[in-house]
């Protein structure tokens, strides 16, 4: 069975939304695309070689996918753990929209299902199935404790506005840190695993 990774950039305030690009989501007027593009150093690409040679396959939100199959096909690379395993292995589209993906290989699963769908997949799979960006997509696994492993990657910018990973009414989850590293430029990584609901007490006693 594989696990399901979650690989996520946020600002120091939490916010996950357009790291890559001014273009990348303009929702909800969004003007701070890109925050990411200048702290992105041989640390931080080390990273994410490390977890992309770990993938099994991929899961991704609608928007994410084709953010990538805009991107990736045109930059092709078979010895790049990034680029060769995000154009050859499979990717799993969550989405009610999206009727047939273009890049493959490709499944959409049911949007109206997708827990059961998600579950059946891990089945099928070994290594990771690990999802990159696709926001609300991480946000509704979270909230129903489907992630086995979070890698955090927290950037040195504030934005102040965004949609961010944690939104108010998230579960109280307690998380375990199993491995951390800083690169040149400053970003954190953390890596984190869920131990069950957060608990709750009164410091000193």
């Amino acid at each position: 069975m594989a696990e399901l990774t979650l690989t996520t950039f946020v600002t120091l305030d939490g916010v996950m939304q357009a790291p890559g690009g001014p273009d990348e989501d303009r929702s909800d007027g969004f003007e701070y695309g890109g925050w990411a593009a200048p702290y992105v150093d041989e640390g931080m690409g080390e990273f994410i070689t490390e977890v992309f040679g770990r993938a099994g396959a991929f899961l991704l939100g609608r928007r994410t996918y084709e953010i990538f199959a805009g991107y990736w096909p045109r930059h092709d690379d078979p010895a790049d753990p990034v680029a060769g395993g995000l154009n050859r292995l499979p990717k799993y589209v969550a989405s009610t929209t999206l009727k047939e993906p273009a890049w493959g290989p490709a499944t959409v699963l049911d949007g109206e299902n997708l827990q059961s769908e998600i579950v059946r997949v891990k089945d099928a799979l070994e290594g990771e199935l690990q999802v990159h960006g696709s926001g609300r997509l991480a946000q509704w696994l979270l909230a129903r404790d489907l992630v086995d492993e979070i890698n955090l990657l927290v950037f040195p910018v504030v934005l102040g506005v965004g949609r961010r990973l944690f939104p108010t009414g998230g579960l109280p989850t307690a998380y375990e840190l199993t491995a951390s590293r800083t690169t040149p430029v400053g970003t954190a990584v953390h890596t984190y695993r869920p131990t069950g609901r957060a608990s709750f007490g009164t410091v000193g006693d």
